[in-house]
């Protein structure tokens, strides 16, 4: 019997009234519509991408407060998200100057008192009424028997308003949680009956095959949930929405990017040549992949492939053959990297390793004084330059190829599609080649990936030393300093990653900014930089570069060296407050190190002895494979910690998360093409609203080819 939310009862949920029966707006209508937001508001709500009424409708709550029971104050359990009621008997101002100042009150209930402090709180002042009842809901934390809580929500105990399960959205400059409790009621209110018939998002067939709620439902109980059945109904149809969406957009692109494609068929030879030079043999998963790259690159069709390889496994050299069949066949490629020390990098690598092959490479960035880069493009335009290595610069109007066959994009993830869309767009249909050093479950490959043909190299070159690995509790953090003096003495380079910028009151963690002054202080032998991605670009580029070019010892960074470095003389890797990152994090972190052939170490420091914490680190210590790593990180992923679709070049999902729903994808993905079987263009007036949807969600399901 399907539960109350499925298909069949679809219908009568969105012929229920409301509680409240207002004025109907459209659904594309623009939030100035909303009664109470004006001009000023609404340009608060634009910043968020907020502009439409169906924007703060699909604009999801991130987290819940259940106020429908209140705790005692004598029960509370450390750690534990509750609502307790109690009266203020104390509220005074801390320490600290003007909005900086903390503010703290002292509660209590029948039972026992709570500590309560609030942090930038220089304007409460006057907020607290001492004698009054409040409601205060936040985590509890549990310090030798006295309860706190640290910048809780709260109302008064008389406010019926802030009763039940309420949402917590992620708010924008100028909007209060208030009003978007308020302005979401409204919206709902005012959408009430409008999402069947063309707005209702899915096809009919489909919502009865997978057993799903309304849309009108689902949208009323994922931002107000009437209960956990509910809740979960509606969470399951959106999330299932999110998938079957994503899914029909990759095979529409996959198959729109199929037809009309004829492609270059490559008959050059000089890979050949080249891989007879090489001083080692390719790894039998270099070999497959750079078979199944030479047979795309002869067919007439057009290559879209991906090429997904650990840290270190010779993705580069499988490019480099691609790149020599290009410019053999008398064509120009272009190498695309994310940042600028990388592409100088690659340029590098190429000139030395194409040396003797008679090819011209040249480098195209966006620093370059006017008349260089006149003489490069120039170069490009004529065909003098058969190998372009460069970042965003490539992408420019100026810049004019003669014969673009090939297009490679380093570490793609860091690339939007409409970047890589206008590189294509400068050669008539020139072959794709996109490298990730992120490993991916196969489970997930097929769906993140579902326009792309993908190579897979899972092993190693034979002879590197393995990095070796280990874990340190916050107290004996000095033996990992220990390792990073000794080989700094000897002439090495070494990283610091800390998960903070800044030192924050209300999140715990070691933050770069402080850890640098520290160690500075510590080791005054040793030279140190600071690195961050509040820092400018330019400012960042000039502390890699001297990194890279030896002039600093250790790098002091937050995570942006996640990526996008490469120093050959860098052997250890300190990663500070290790339980703050996902495991996948943690080893393209380790990645940044073991790219010499002197012995390197990646050095795990832990804050915190959570399981998860201790599981991260034990897969660490035991294992280096990435494909394994990512399998685990699968496993151990908890609630909230979402995969990431914007790093692989893939539209933001709201609520999905590929790690959690594994099933749900697997349902979602034969869903859709069972339906694309029976309608490839969606051309049935019953799948009318779902293309219209794609086409607007995507700009057009195109958008996700390269």
């Amino acid at each position: 019997r399907p539960y109350p939310g499925s298909a069949r009862n679809a219908q009568q949920q969105n012929d229920q009234p409301m509680s409240r029966t207002v004025t109907k707006i459209e659904l594309n209508s623009p939030m100035e519509d909303l009664k109470g937001v004006g001009p000023k508001k609404a340009a608060c709500f634009a910043k968020a991408g907020i502009l439409r009424l169906s924007d703060l409708l699909w604009d999801f709550p991130r987290d819940y407060e259940d106020l429908r029971t209140r705790k005692p104050i004598a029960d509370l359990q450390d750690g534990e998200k509750c609502l307790v009621c109690a009266r203020v008997i104390q509220a005074r101002m801390g320490r600290g100057f003007g909005r900086k100042r903390t503010f703290h009150v002292l509660a209590e209930d029948a039972t026992g008192r709570l500590d309560i402090i609030f942090f930038m709180a220089g304007f409460m002042g006057k907020t607290f009424t001492v004698g009054e009842e409040y409601r205060f809901y936040g985590k509890v934390k549990l310090e030798k028997g006295r309860a706190a809580m640290f910048q809780p929500t709260f109302s008064k105990a008389d406010d019926d308003a802030q009763t039940g399960i309420l949402p917590v959205y992620t708010l924008t400059r100028g909007v209060t949680q208030k009003e978007m409790r308020r302005f979401s009621r409204l919206a709902l209110e005012l959408a009430e009956g409008q999402f069947s018939g063309e707005n209702e998002t899915l096809p009919a067939s489909v919502i009865e095959k997978a057993n799903l709620c309304g849309l009108e439902f689902a949208l009323e109980n994922v931002h107000y949930p009437k209960g956990r059945d509910e809740y979960a109904q509606a969470r399951y149809r959106l999330v299932y929405e999110e998938l079957f969406d994503l899914k029909t957009a990759l095979i529409l692109s996959k198959e729109r990017f199929g037809k009309g494609r004829d492609g270059i068929a490559f008959t050059g030879r000089l890979d050949g040549e080249f891989v007879r030079r090489l001083p080692y043999e390719l790894t039998g998963a270099q070999k497959r992949s750079l078979q199944q790259i030479r047979a795309d690159m002869e067919s007439p069709v057009a290559m879209n492939r991906l090429i997904q390889g650990d840290v270190g496994s010779g993705k580069t050299a499988v490019a480099q053959c691609a790149i020599l069949k290009c410019v053999s066949s008398g064509y120009q490629a272009a190498f695309m990297a994310p940042t600028e020390l990388l592409a100088a990098q690659h340029l590098e690598t190429l000139t030395k390793d194409f040396g003797g092959l008679g090819v011209n490479v040249v480098l195209l960035t966006g620093s370059q004084k006017a008349s260089e880069r006149r003489k490069i493009l120039a170069a490009i335009e004529s065909g003098e330059a058969q190998i372009v290595v460069g970042t965003h610069a490539i992408i420019s109007e100026k810049v004019k190829f003669k014969a673009l066959g090939l297009v490679i994009t380093d570490e793609q993830h860091r690339f939007g599609v409409n970047q890589r869309q206008l590189l294509t767009a400068k050669g008539a249909n020139p072959d794709v080649l996109v490298m990730t050093a992120t490993p991916i479950p196969r489970t997930l490959a097929v769906v993140l990936y579902g326009d792309l043909d993908i190579s897979v190299i899972d092993e190693l070159p034979p002879g590197r030393q393995p990095i070796i690995t280990k874990r340190f509790e916050e107290e004996n953090r000095d033996e990992a300093y220990r390792i990073l003096k000794e080989q700094v003495a000897k002439g090495r380079q070494g990283y610091i990653v800390a998960p903070l910028i800044a030192d924050s009151e209300s999140i715990e963690g070691r933050s770069a900014e402080s850890l640098f002054e520290e160690l500075q202080a510590k080791f005054p032998d040793i030279r140190f930089a600071l690195l961050h991605g509040a820092m400018k670009q330019a400012e960042k580029d000039a502390v890699m570069e001297a990194f890279y070019r030896g002039e600093t010892d250790v790098l002091v960074s937050t995570v942006v060296i996640e990526v996008g470095i490469n120093v050959p003389n860098a052997c250890v890797m300190i990663i500070e407050n290790a339980e703050r990152f996902g495991l996948a994090q943690l080893h393209q972190l380790r990645g940044r190190v073991g790219r010499g052939s002197e012995q390197s170490w990646c050095l795990i420091v832990t804050g915190e002895d959570s399981d998860v914490a201790r599981m991260r680190a034990e897969t660490m210590c035991e294992s280096s494979d990435g494909f394994y790593i990512a399998e685990k990180d699968l496993e151990m992923r908890g609630p909230g910690e979402l995969f990431g679709f914007r790093q692989h070049g893939l539209p933001q999902l709201k609520l999905a998360d590929p790690v959690r729903h594994v099933k749900v994808i697997e349902k979602a993905a034969a869903d859709a093409q069972e339906l694309l079987d029976s309608d490839p263009g969606l051309d049935r007036p019953e799948n009318a609203g779902l293309k219209a949807k794609i086409d607007q969600t995507f700009a057009t399901a195109g958008e996700l080819i390269l």
